[in-house]
């Protein structure tokens, strides 16, 4: 089995609209696939259920079918970061419950498990207090040591955040796949030109470049 984690430039970039297409990539060339959204806020209430349209869109787009606590484990309804959505709620968040529930994926079969972030790369799970250095959902990834796929959300500041993005994910010790160009609107201004300096810029190479309101995408690199 493998495992990759999908991060974005910032929150809009098109995380899910990304993995989402990727799952559906795969799917059509028969491999068995996992959404995994370890963290979602934002949730809306489902027949008692907090649920996450992320996460449901990554649940449905997957060719193994798990019920949603096993593809959302840690849900929260305010639309804000998560560990202040937890406090919020009078919870805190740990590396350790994101990996009790990862690790309950692997026990389930299939060629692919695609880990979705929440916000960007630096997405707190808690703030720095009493002397303690904050805890990052990038400190689960380097734990892990889950390959990178970095969602580039084609818009106007997105070459600061993308190389921002990406160096820090390399200064973390962790391998970059490859990164989506995502394009989110028709009229980006001198979108080729932006596309090129990221090519240039990025040694790993393009795995897809998806037009805007695309409905499925071309993967110009194998991920498995």
């Amino acid at each position: 089995m493998k495992h990759v984690f999908v991060t974005g430039t910032d929150t809009d970039a098109g995380k899910t609209f990304v993995s989402v297409l990727l799952l559906k990539a795969l799917n059509k060339q028969n491999y068995l696939t996992i959404g995994f959204k370890p963290i979602a806020a934002g949730c809306e209430w489902h027949d008692g259920v907090l649920k996450n349209a992320d996460a449901l869109a990554l649940q449905s787009a997957a060719s193994v079918k798990l019920p949603y606590e096993k593809v959302n484990p840690i849900s929260f309804e305010p639309p804000i970061a998560p560990h202040i959505a937890a406090q919020l709620c009078g919870q805190s968040l740990s590396l350790s419950q994101i990996s009790d529930a990862f690790d309950e994926l692997r026990e389930v079969p299939a060629d692919l498990v695609l880990v979705e972030g929440a916000g960007g790369w630096r997405l707190p799970l808690s703030a720095p207090s009493d002397g303690d250095h904050a805890l990052y959902l990038s400190d689960w990834v380097a734990q892990q040591k889950l390959p990178v796929i970095l969602v580039v959300g084609m818009k106007l500041g997105c070459l600061n955040h993308a190389l921002l993005s990406y160096e820090q994910i390399k200064r973390d010790g962790l391998e970059v796949v490859g990164w989506v160009a995502n394009q989110m609107q028709s009229d980006m201004l001198h979108y080729q030109g932006n596309l090129a300096t990221l090519k240039a810029a990025i040694s790993e190479p393009m795995l897809a470049e998806v037009k805007y309101q695309a409905t499925s995408l071309e993967l110009l690199s194998p991920l498995l």
